[in-house]
């Protein structure tokens, strides 16, 4: 059964081994809104490669996105561009907005077990992203789009690659993700999933959960705070 708002019992998560966190809008808030920097590089980059008006280039940036999970897979397909020239502009931002938060390095150090960054990303944008957080050094791998062999998730395959590469028991497991779509497939290979979502919106997405029949039962856990979560999953918080 699905457990909006349910807070988590130190109980539901006794079996797990293995903490899985996506990265971007996941282990910092939404609000932060770093995604635009890269958003707005990689509109650039399609703009520049194809010698297009921004517009333009923004819409078959989204289209690609929606059709092949990421940009990146996209231009590859239909453009054979250099994904390492791609990942390398389109990560060139300022992480100045990220603060210091010691209260989720402690809350990530306490979980027991290992513990990984799978990200769409790149591992230099992780290092940096995590660095930035400061908690970076409470993880034990970083799983990327180049390990992935450029393929994003939600591709099953990238998902049995990760649990193949790292030795990953996926039914003791767990998945943190802000992206619903992500999580269908670890909750089939039977690990615990968690959607993280922006503060401020829970009256929305009780209403868009009240309004589903069961179709987000890949679903486990929905939390809008990882620190509070996290206490309550190693028996810390309050």
């Amino acid at each position: 059964m699905t457990k909006i708002d349910r807070t988590p019992e130190k109980a539901d998560f006794d079996h797990v081994t293995d903490w899985v966190f996506d990265l971007d809008n996941t282990l910092y808030p939404h609000h932060v809104n770093l995604f635009a920097q890269i958003d707005r590089n990689m509109t650039s980059y399609v703009a520049a490669l194809l010698q297009m008006e921004r517009e333009e280039a923004r819409k078959l940036q989204k289209q690609y996105y929606l059709e092949h999970g990421t940009t990146l897979q996209g231009l590859m397909i239909h453009h054979g561009i250099d994904p390492n020239d791609f990942l390398e502009k389109a990560h060139a931002i300022d992480y100045s907005a990220l603060m210091p938060q010691p209260e989720l390095g402690q809350a990530i150090k306490a979980l027991p077990g290992r513990k990984f960054i799978f990200t769409n990303g790149s591992v230099k944008h992780a290092e940096m992203t995590a660095g930035a957080l400061g908690i970076l050094e409470h993880f034990d791998d970083i799983f990327d789009i180049v390990a992935a062999d450029y393929v994003p998730k939600p591709a099953q395959a990238t998902y049995d690659k990760f649990a193949a590469l790292k030795r990953v028991d996926t039914g003791k497991a767990a998945m943190f993700e802000d992206l619903p779509r992500n999580l269908t497939v670890p909750k089939a290979l039977g690990m615990q999933t968690v959607l993280l979502v922006p503060r401020n919106l829970e009256e929305t997405v009780v209403e868009w959960w009240e309004k589903t029949s069961g179709e987000e039962d890949h679903i486990d856990f929905v939390t809008d705070d990882l620190v509070a979560f996290l206490g309550k999953v190693t028996g810390s918080g309050g």
